[in-house]
């Protein structure tokens, strides 16, 4: 399975969007400023990143260029977590297979060498070893927005997809005693004996597998924002967008000898289901000059379930179920012409899909402006959810940059993300007036 086919999972699985244990939904589509920002924005959202963000901000005062109308076309950001080089593994592992099957299908005990098959199985032996518990994960997003600010009523749509996706190795115990037993027969018979333990007519009934889990939301809206004016002279704004939601899930498990990433798409792997939903936002402003501001947000304010299809339980492959639960994040900011600063703590937890940490994020993020025409960003945030036990890749402290940039009414953002397991890129083109 090469990195190009894993991408071609991910691209589908994307596409297709836009149209008993626990998985959690993939993250918050988060845009390329926010992804800069170490994924603030409850407090801080632009009129065309609030739908997402916060659907409150829309009608927050903003900066006098940036307060009439805002089009996101488009946003996309994603972020790989591989330590172990997973995905190579699967395809090294495969051509080692290939090779000691070649092997192993013309041996004659009594006239043949049996230490090219000996020194096979113990390649084969010590790869399965390594690959046992390694883990891929992918996550990505992509997303397209336009918000009108009003003086009485802001209004905004939006359509964004995520996914994330994880691939893993479960190597049985089996297999390796199987593969040291040829690796340290003591004679081209013993081989012969081991060999016929673990092969059929030349192929090995390996029972190791390759697992794909994958989740997917997929979602369309209308957003709606209104400001009050309150007699101390500050204002107060809420947000409302109800939205059409599509969740889908993946799952494929097959034995590592077997494992076909262009299977992926087969109708037995995936399930998908479809229903309304609503988030909520609501945004505060005070101060002298109203600089301080603060947000919540409630999204998906109606859970959501879906099972996934177990298409191979004779390989130990369970039904599992994908939950979209409410999430609540809060945030404070203060402002000015020339720069934004701004922390954000999610008070809810996600619990992890696949194999993955659980993740509740607390988050510190700035903007520093040039006259409009360039931003500078940062951002830091630290997952207070991470823990020791978790089943695949752990998610700790992770920092952002980026860089935003308008050039004759266009506008272009570029984010970055580094941790010790992850790195990711976002990029947004918009327009704002």
């Amino acid at each position: 399975m090469t990195g190009h086919r894993l991408t071609k999972l991910s691209v589908a699985i994307g596409l297709s969007i836009a149209t008993s244990s626990t998985l959690a939904s993939p993250q918050s589509f988060m845009s390329a400023r926010s992804f800069a920002m170490g994924g603030t924005g409850v407090a801080v959202a632009t009129p065309s990143t609030a739908p997402s963000d916060n659907p409150a901000m829309m009608a927050a005062d903003h900066h006098s260029w940036q307060d009439d109308f805002g089009l996101m076309l488009p946003s996309v950001n994603a972020r790989a977590a591989d330590e172990e080089e997973t995905v190579d593994q699967v395809d090294d592992i495969q051509d080692v297979i290939t090779d000691l099957e070649s092997l192993v299908s013309g041996f004659d005990p009594n006239n043949d060498n049996p230490d090219a098959i000996q020194a096979g199985a113990a390649d084969l032996s010590n790869r399965l070893t390594e690959f046992d518990r390694d883990t891929m994960r992918v996550n990505a997003g992509l997303g397209l927005a336009l918000a009108v600010p009003g003086q009485s009523l802001s209004v905004g749509v939006f359509t964004n997809g995520n996914l994330t996706a994880t691939v893993r190795g479960d190597v049985s115990d089996q297999d390796i005693t199987a593969l040291d037993n040829i690796a340290n027969a003591a004679s081209a018979q013993d081989v012969q004996i081991a060999v016929d333990q673990i092969s059929t007519n030349g192929n090995l009934d390996l029972t190791s597998q390759g697992q794909i889990l994958a989740s997917a939301v997929g979602e369309v809206g209308i957003s709606f924002a209104r400001s009050f004016e309150l007699q101390n002279g500050n204002s107060f704004q809420l947000g409302l967008s109800p939205k059409y939601v599509e969740l889908r899930t993946f799952q494929y498990t097959e034995s590592v000898s077997g494992f076909e990433d262009d299977e992926f798409d087969d109708d037995q792997y995936q399930t998908e289901k479809s229903g309304f939903n609503v988030d909520v936002g609501a945004a505060y402003s005070f101060g002298d000059s109203n600089q301080w501001n603060t947000g919540i947000f409630v999204k998906n304010l109606i859970p959501m379930e879906l099972d996934s299809a177990a298409s191979r339980p004779l390989l130990g492959e369970e039904v599992r179920t994908l939950k979209l639960d409410p999430m609540v994040t809060a945030g404070i900011a203060h402002k000015s012409e020339y720069h934004v600063v701004t922390a954000e703590i999610d008070l809810t937890k996600k619990e992890a899909f696949g194999f993955e940490d659980d993740t509740q994020w607390a988050a510190l993020g700035a903007e520093f402006d040039a006259f409009r025409y360039a931003q500078l960003r940062f951002g830091v945030r630290h997952n207070m959810a991470s823990n020791d036990d978790n089943d695949g890749i752990e998610e700790k402290t992770q920092f952002t940059a980026g860089l935003g940039l308008n050039i004759v009414g266009v506008r272009l953002d570029l984010g970055a993300l580094y941790s010790d397991a992850d790195v990711g890129a976002a990029l947004e083109l918009g327009t704002a007036f």
